[in-house]
């Protein structure tokens, strides 16, 4: 099955794609890895973009390798200059109902007392020190694009929670060009 969504489906549909957006002048669309999707890991958006050529790059999203299990700040290295966007967004992982619960959980998003994750506000996921070495990394890949912040906290308002995100931004992220 796994196969046929790929060889007939996935594909087939993004070959032509490409060939669209590239006759309208685009050059580069950003795919979001996403755990319900067939695209949802690095290695995956490489086999995409293996497949259909560099028009095809990533939407690095760390929130969301986060709660899958996986790794961000090593994603950007696999990655490297197929990131094409990268957003700006931090989850937090309840040790505890994640014991019994799972990284699969798809209960409400808004019952975040019950779930074993949640998407919040830059640093109360991972602290400061760990979005240092992210901007870091991504700086060290060659990446100078945007960071985006999505704000889906559904404990802290989104003013609060996007002024607080940008201040965390601010201080860890590179902003002059190296010597």
């Amino acid at each position: 099955t796994l196969r046929w969504q790929w060889d007939e489906q996935l594909l087939p549909y993004w070959m032509s794609f490409a060939r669209h957006v590239e006759l309208a002048g685009v050059e580069r669309v950003a795919v979001e890895m996403h755990g319900h999707q067939l695209v949802y890991s690095p290695r995956t958006l490489m086999r995409l973009r293996d497949e259909v050529g560099p028009i095809v790059g990533a939407n690095l999203d760390p929130s969301h390798a986060m709660w899958m299990g996986g790794d961000p700040i090593r994603s950007i290295g696999h990655l490297g200059d197929a990131i094409h966007h990268v957003h700006a967004k931090d989850t937090y992982l309840d040790p505890e109902v994640l014991a019994v619960a799972t990284r699969l959980e798809n209960g409400p998003l808004d019952r975040v007392a019950d779930r074993s994750w949640w998407h919040t506000t830059l640093g109360y996921g991972h602290p400061e020190s760990w979005w240092r070495d992210f901007c870091y990394r991504l700086r060290m890949v060659g990446y100078d694009g945007w960071l985006s912040i999505e704000h889906e906290d559904v404990v802290i308002g989104r003013v609060e929670g996007v002024r607080r995100s940008v201040d965390l931004l601010r201080a860890v992220a590179p902003t002059d060009p190296a010597d």
